[in-house]
């Protein structure tokens, strides 16, 4: 993959999931991303356990793995005087800083956006937030299930019914993800601006902005029908029975979304062997399937449910509309697609131990990223202190002993 951001070397202060998952984007892009943890406990991910996955299967913490990728770790008691020198060292030579430290905690070790371009004129400051930078909540911790999910509607959209129980996001830091991706995005177009200018901008994202964004036609719509919320109609009466999802014999599942239903249905009712339905009065037209939607829904719930799964992907495979198998997660593994363009990588750790990881999804030239392990807690202490910094082995060793680094 052609490594856009080769020589750019990155600062990374920060914990758990949205600006780390940052810092992994920026490092799939070519960048150097060396990610400061504490020297004794490191970033709390490494021991975080959620959705009921202990940490530590077979070595691997599957967040930290997945959000730390190709970065070096260097160890530093920040709240150390001599832990803070080393970090100020760093950023004298670094193109980025990022950080989701809270602002007392900024404040506390000297890291806010005037002190480290104090340091360095030239270093863009990232800063991710769960709330941004303004306003009464700028303060506030949060996490990606409150501010993206939650907080921005999502959560209730995504209930069944008004009397389901409350949905959760669909996995661990999936809005972490998203936001961090928006986050090296902008951390991108910086460094394009500072190039053309000589100015660094401070950068900030939040959850609840990345959230906001992704409800954005949700929101728009509401407000426009005067409605609370856009509520996801029951699969029985979805307005357009082409865009719904059906049980087969197997009780697996098949997805349609063929929003240009008229351009489809005759081709699609010959292959499910009912012609007679292209025929029928009530479905001919997108405008009659929509106002007899029940009826239509009916019918083609009576059809797939006769067949399993694999026959109505060679079934569907030979028409042109869009139609996706439900399948679990774990199907990317072998997912062909996935697989011809490296979406899903097997990173080899070493000792018979390996991983699939998810490169970010974004190509240049058409190649992904080459995806390499996450690092052990200080990994890169001692070689990033004697090599980048030129700070002597015995130095080193004193500052090991007082605990300043690990």
């Amino acid at each position: 993959m052609l490594k856009v951001l080769t020589g750019i070397r990155v600062i990374e202060v920060a914990e758990y999931a949205m600006v780390p998952a940052a810092a992994a984007v920026l490092a799939d892009w070519g960048a150097e991303v060396i990610k400061v943890e504490h020297a004794q406990r490191g970033d709390a991910l490494r021991s975080a356990t959620s959705w009921t996955v202990e940490p530590g299967i077979n070595g691997f913490t599957y967040a930290w793995e997945a959000l730390n990728r190709g970065k070096r770790s260097v160890g530093l008691d920040l709240t150390r005087a001599e832990g803070r020198e080393i970090l100020y060292e760093l950023i004298h030579g670094a193109d980025v800083f990022l950080t989701n430290l809270l602002p007392r905690s900024r404040l506390k070790l000297g890291i806010e956006a005037e002190d480290i371009q104090k340091i360095n004129p030239r270093c863009i400051y990232g800063r991710g937030t769960a709330y941004g930078p303004k306003g009464p909540e700028a303060a506030k911790g949060g996490f990606d299930g409150l501010a993206y999910w939650q907080r921005t509607g999502a959560g209730l959209a995504s209930m069944a019914s008004d009397d389901a129980e409350l949905v959760n996001p669909p996995g661990p830091a999936f809005g972490d993800s998203q936001t961090g991706m928006a986050l090296a995005g902008g951390i991108a177009a910086a460094l394009f601006h500072r190039s053309r200018t000589g100015e660094a901008p401070v950068v900030d994202c939040s959850l609840l902005a990345a959230g906001a964004w992704a409800m954005q036609p949700a929101l728009v719509g509401a407000n426009l029908k005067g409605v609370e919320m856009l509520k996801n109609a029951n699969r029985a009466t979805a307005a357009s029975p082409l865009t719904n999802h059906y049980r087969t014999s197997d009780n697996r599942f098949v997805a349609l979304f063929m929003v240009m239903g008229d351009r489809y249905w005759p081709n699609l009712c010959k292959l499910l062997g009912r012609e007679d339905l292209a025929a029928d009065g009530r479905f001919s037209t997108q405008a009659d399937r929509d106002r007899h939607n029940r009826e239509c829904i009916r019918e083609l719930d009576a059809i797939f449910i006769t067949k399993p799964l694999s026959h109505w992907i060679d079934v569907l495979s030979k028409q042109d509309g869009q139609w996706a198998a439900v399948e679990a997660v774990t199907k990317l593994n072998s997912d062909p697609q996935a697989l011809a363009n490296r979406y899903v990588q097997n990173v080899d750790y070493g000792a018979g131990r390996s991983i699939n990881l998810v490169a970010s999804p974004v190509m240049f030239n058409e190649c992904a990223p080459d995806l390499t392990p996450a690092p052990e807690l200080g990994a890169d202490t001692e070689m990033v202190l004697s090599e980048d910094l030129n700070i002597s082995w015995d130095r080193i060793l004193e500052l090991k002993e007082i605990g300043a680094i690990s």
